[in-house]
């Protein structure tokens, strides 16, 4: 894993939304917002009980990882005083995790940062799992 600064670790764990890139076979694109977790490794993401538009397994963001497993995803901090905008883009692999150790710690840890996964029956839920190959901060602040 790519190293980060101090500041920079900070801002991908405390973060609350991000937004998940992913292509076809075609390279055509497809972004989502998404809630995640960062555990200075991997970022995690739960495809959750919220309403979609199709079963779980058949959402475009899976299908498309299931046919090219490289993303993009972006974090970022938006103000109207520009001079503290930032931002750190992630280029990693990206894998479905369905049962085991891994997919449990996920959902704690996703569990612990948001108080509405407590509420939901994660039982039957996938993971994303993205192993990031590269950080590319950016910002206006001097330790991004």
């Amino acid at each position: 894993v790519p190293k980060l600064t101090p500041a920079q670790d900070r801002f991908l764990r405390s973060a609350r939304t991000g937004h998940l890139a992913t292509s076809d076979n075609k390279g055509r694109p497809h972004v989502v917002p998404f809630c995640y977790v960062f555990d200075g490794e991997a970022i995690y993401s739960a495809l959750d009980a919220k309403p979609k538009t199709a079963p779980l397994r058949q959402l475009r963001r899976v299908r498309n990882i299931l046919t090219n497993p490289y993303v993009s995803v972006v974090i970022d901090h938006y103000e109207e005083d520009w001079s503290r905008l930032h931002y750190v883009l992630v280029s990693g692999e990206a894998r479905l995790l369905e049962s085991g150790d891994e997919w449990s710690r996920a959902i704690a840890m996703l569990r612990e940062k948001y108080p509405q996964y407590r509420q939901m029956d994660l039982g039957e839920s996938p993971v994303i799992k993205i192993t990031p190959s590269r950080f590319s901060p950016w910002g206006s602040q001097p330790e991004l």
